[in-house]
């Protein structure tokens, strides 16, 4: 992870990053670059054509000094977190940064601070594990006035970073060097690393409970599937008990129902959900929040060979419902149907389940907004927490018309039903599995995954969606 600070100058760094209101020239502090330094910036900026529009970032290299090149990126007049999030972000991913950067912006409180070092480390993100990748090594926010409050909402945004960085590269990793007990054993050593308590069941307790969603998906691959819980209790005295459910398939090939070529691109990235929970539960650990979290990685590969499970297959899940699968590609509900039901054991006060569960998502909502699904209050909740951590999300209902779709002739029901409301069905197929409990169901099949260009601090692949949504949420319960 790269190094970041508050600093009161730019002293030894190679790059000045600087923020400017789109269509008026940047203002160069000489506090930052020095009189000689500013004067020269101010007047190549100067002649830049002030026609840029916002996320426009202007490039001056400077002949002398420490400071060699200056970014200035444009963004709105009065920016808001969400918009230095992204103008910074989207700075920090240039390929020609290396070594020490700067970055200074107007900041109007302390939330700002924190937007603003998030898009930094988010943006200085490269996935290195395969192919080298020029990026900073240092990044020093410029705060002259910096307190304790300052140094406190800067260990927020690092915390938050460095989990969301982690969802990406586990999202990055090829299946064949991320299997399900690649994930399991990952999943082990963040908890040791944050103080979690850390649980695996493997195919003999996974049989022992009964959950024959999670089985039956994992049939066919030569790696078997596991249901891994971690928990963070929430200190001494906790307010609340959320679970969080999360699909890990690490590579879903569709099994017998198998995906076309495109539709196999990609398909590492379907155990994002699990990623996702196991990352907000070590943030929450390291930022001592006082609720206890629980989360629930319910990991398989999605295989065909001669063990995989078949279409007209029952499988029986962990609270005695029998599911006739008409899809072996509808595999992500079996296994969170599991979870589900395994979470909810322990009475939390609240589910939420997140999962790449449909491309009918990416087709009503797009690659960027997720689909929320549940309670109407707990969906309410997970939406504003999603607004205030700036990540698109979009309630959606569940029509009681196209439960019947899932109906079944042989057993209580079907996995996959009307392909009209795909997303909606799927939400619908894991309401059996929650009862009257206050639930939410993240379908984050476009967003966790990046296949297009990168934008502002998203990069190309894996993105670590919902991360800053999930903890917002959980801070909200602390209240």
């Amino acid at each position: 992870m790269v190094n970041i600070s508050l600093v009161s100058s730019a002293q030894n760094a190679q790059t000045l990053i600087l923020t400017h209101a789109a269509a008026h020239a940047p203002a160069v502090s000489s506090r930052v670059l020095g009189p000689e330094a500013a004067g020269y910036v101010a007047r190549v900026l100067e002649k830049t054509p002030r026609t840029c529009k916002v996320g426009t970032i202007s490039r001056v290299v400077i002949p002398d000094g420490d400071v060699r090149v200056v970014l200035a990126v444009a963004v709105p007049a009065d920016p808001s977190s969400a918009d230095l999030r992204e103008g910074i972000g989207a700075a920090l991913r240039e390929k020609h940064l290396g070594g020490s950067v700067v970055v200074e912006a107007p900041l109007s409180g302390l939330a700002q601070l924190t937007a603003l070092a998030e898009g930094a480390l988010l943006g200085a993100y490269r996935f290195t594990a395969y192919k080298a990748a020029k990026g900073p090594s240092e990044i020093g926010i410029f705060y002259p006035d910096a307190d304790a409050a300052a140094s406190l909402a800067l260990e927020r945004a690092t915390i938050l970073a460095e989990a969301q960085n982690e969802i990406r590269t586990l999202v990055n990793t090829p299946g064949s060097d991320l299997s399900p007990q690649g994930l399991r054993d990952r999943a082990q050593e963040l908890a040791a690393e944050a103080g979690l308590d850390f649980s695996a069941w493997d195919v003999d307790e996974l049989t022992e409970h009964g959950c024959g969603g999670i089985l039956g998906v994992g049939r066919g691959s030569a790696t078997p599937p596991y249901l891994v819980r971690v928990e963070w209790n929430g200190g001494e005295s906790p307010r609340a008990h959320v679970a969080l459910v999360g699909k890990g398939i690490t590579f879903d090939s569709g099994g017998m129902s198998l995906k076309s070529h495109d539709g196999l691109i990609s398909m590492k990235s379907d155990m994002g959900g699990a990623a996702t929970v196991l990352a907000t539960a070590v943030a929450a650990a390291r930022l001592n929040l006082p609720v206890r979290v629980t989360a629930w990685l319910c990991i398989a590969e999605n295989m065909l060979s001669a063990n995989a499970q078949r279409v007209d297959d029952v499988l029986r899940i962990s609270n005695g419902t029998t599911v006739e699968v008409n899809n072996t590609d509808a595999e992500g509900r079996l296994v969170l149907a599991d979870g589900l039901v395994q979470a909810l054991a322990e009475n939390p006060d609240a589910v939420l389940d997140v999962a790449t569960l449909t491309g009918a998502q990416i087709t009503a909502l797009g690659d960027r907004t997720a689909g929320l699904m549940g309670t109407e209050q707990t969906v309410a909740q997970v939406h504003a927490a999603a607004e205030a951590a700036g990540e698109p999300t979009w309630p959606m209902p569940l029509p009681e018309h196209l439960r019947k779709s899932l109906d079944s002739d042989i057993a209580d029901m079907k996995n996959s039903g009307s392909r009209a409301g795909g997303m909606l069905v799927a939400g619908l197929f894991l309401k059996e599995f929650v009862g009257e409990a206050a639930w939410c169901h993240l379908d984050v099949a476009g967003p966790a995954f990046n296949s297009g260009e990168p934008h502002g601090y998203t990069p190309k692949g894996g993105t670590g969606f919902g991360l800053r949504t999930l903890v917002k949420y959980v801070e909200g319960l602390a209240a």
